[in-house]
């Protein structure tokens, strides 16, 4: 599936506050990425009309089994590379920071050959 990086931050954003809070909220996503909320809402729009999103009456916005295939992919990613970072030395925080970077463009590849290394 081909979609856009800017995208993709979004998707998993919403995962992970699904799984920290139980929730996503246009707010919390506008906060978690450090974006305005007028960006979120476009984004959210997008999202919504490509079917990767849905938000209820409430606007709790959830996955689609489509937008969870990506968000899950983007954020197994960051977590074997900022696990695989910290292995070799690299600080938690920084670690974090050139995860996210790198997971959009790492190569199918490399990214299997670290879930290797790191035995998952």
């Amino acid at each position: 599936m081909n979609i856009h990086k800017s995208a993709e931050d979004y998707l998993e954003m919403i995962l992970r506050l699904n799984e920290e809070k139980g929730y996503a909220r246009s707010v919390d996503i506008a906060a978690g990425l450090s974006v305005s909320k007028p960006s979120v809402s476009v984004a959210m729009k997008n999202l919504r009309e490509s079917g990767y999103i849905v938000m209820d009456k409430d606007s709790y916005i959830s996955l689609t089994d489509k937008g969870m295939e990506i968000a899950r992919n983007i954020y197994d990613r960051h977590k074997a590379l900022t696990e695989a970072l910290i292995r070799i030395g690299v600080s938690p925080e920084t670690a974090q920071e050139d995860a996210c970077k790198v997971e959009h463009d790492i190569s199918t590849e490399t990214y299997e050959a670290i879930v290797r290394m790191l035995g998952k």
